[in-house]
């Protein structure tokens, strides 16, 4: 029987063995779901199989309805010919990498989905699980990808609200609605003014408080809430708020500035393409050393990249790693937004 537990198909990866998708780009009857992006959990599957907080923010997202099986951290499960593990990577709340393997042995499979290995306190640190064969996501896999430290980038960010604030220039700051608003918020300094959110960041932000994670108060940008905002306030929304009527209620006396925060602003020109006042390098992805610690640490004979620099990266870890690597042709579209 083929040691591939897992096979590129057009809905995404396949176990066969398992009777199962990982991340599929559509709906299928069961999906194993590595985080609550919806590039990664397509609405309309029968069933998710996924971490609690996963399944709170599909459900946040889709409507309570949702058919989630939910997996504890670490606990095998079997499916069909396999058992199945979820382990923290470290990309969202929730997200998880997945161990496959096996009943009747053979090489350990692990998919990170997307993935990062910085300390982040608004998600479960990432864990190294070791396998023979790993898919690793690429999205950031070129070296001129290093992330400065997150607490820095907060600093910055907090520093600019506050300069906006004082001249009565309301901040907006536009950034992925599920995970990457919720760590931006988490280093927001409340003193500082009124901190608004769009209404598609409500329901996520809510699961996060309910889960435990820390974050200041907030308050729903809208048109009753213009007048607090305006001026002092700060506002965290999705890219698809830009230049909006909605956005524009919101100026102050002296207008407003707005900023982007992704890891696409490492890259010289992003800022300008986006339009914006002002970039800021905030990513919940691994950077480029990020990523090579995941694989050095994961032992894995194979490595299949996926997503993002494939083959950049791929050719990297068989010329300079010494590891047997191959490309996974699955360049997927987000559909929130900015994916970085």
């Amino acid at each position: 029987m083929s040691t591939n537990l897992l096979v590129p198909t057009a809905k995404g990866l396949y176990c066969e063995r398992g009777g199962f998708f990982i991340d599929p780009r559509r709906p299928v009857a069961r999906a194993i779901t590595t985080h609550a992006h919806t590039d990664h959990a397509p609405p309309g599957c029968d069933q998710y199989v996924c971490t609690q907080p996963t399944a709170e923010l599909i459900r946040s997202r889709y409507g309570p309805n949702q058919n989630c099986l939910t997996l504890d951290w670490g606990k095998p499960h079997q499916f069909g010919e396999v058992m199945v593990s979820l382990h923290p990577a470290g990309h969202i709340m929730g997200s998880a990498q997945i161990r496959i393997e096996a009943i009747d042995g053979g090489p350990v499979w692990v998919v990170t989905g997307d993935c990062k290995d910085d300390d982040d306190p608004t998600t479960e640190p990432f864990e190294s699980v070791a396998c023979d064969v790993l898919i690793i996501e690429s999205t950031f896999g070129l070296p001129i990808y290093h992330w400065p430290e997150p607490e820095t980038v907060l600093s910055q960010i907090n520093d600019w609200w506050s300069t906006n604030a004082a001249q009565e220039r309301t901040s907006v700051v536009m950034t992925y609605a599920v995970g990457k608003a919720q760590r931006l918020l988490a280093g927001l300094d409340p003193s500082l003014g009124p901190i608004g959110i769009h209404g598609a960041l409500v329901g996520p932000t809510e699961v996060y408080r309910a889960a435990g994670i820390e974050l200041p108060e907030t308050i729903r940008a809208g048109r009753d809430t213009a007048t607090e905002l305006q001026g002092r306030g700060i506002i965290v929304c999705p890219p698809s708020a830009a230049g909006t009527p909605w956005i524009r209620r919101f100026s102050g006396k002296d207008g407003m500035e707005t900023a982007f925060a992704s890891g696409w602003m490492a890259v010289r020109g992003r800022q300008r393409w986006r339009g914006v006042d002002r970039g800021f390098i905030l990513s919940d992805h691994a950077d480029w050393n990020g990523l090579l610690n995941i694989v050095r640490n994961s032992k894995a004979k194979r490595v299949g990249v996926t997503h993002g620099s494939t083959e950049a990266f791929s050719r990297y870890l068989r010329e300079f790693e010494g590891v047997e690597s191959f490309v996974l042709g699955d360049q997927r579209a987000t559909s929130d937004g900015d994916d970085g």
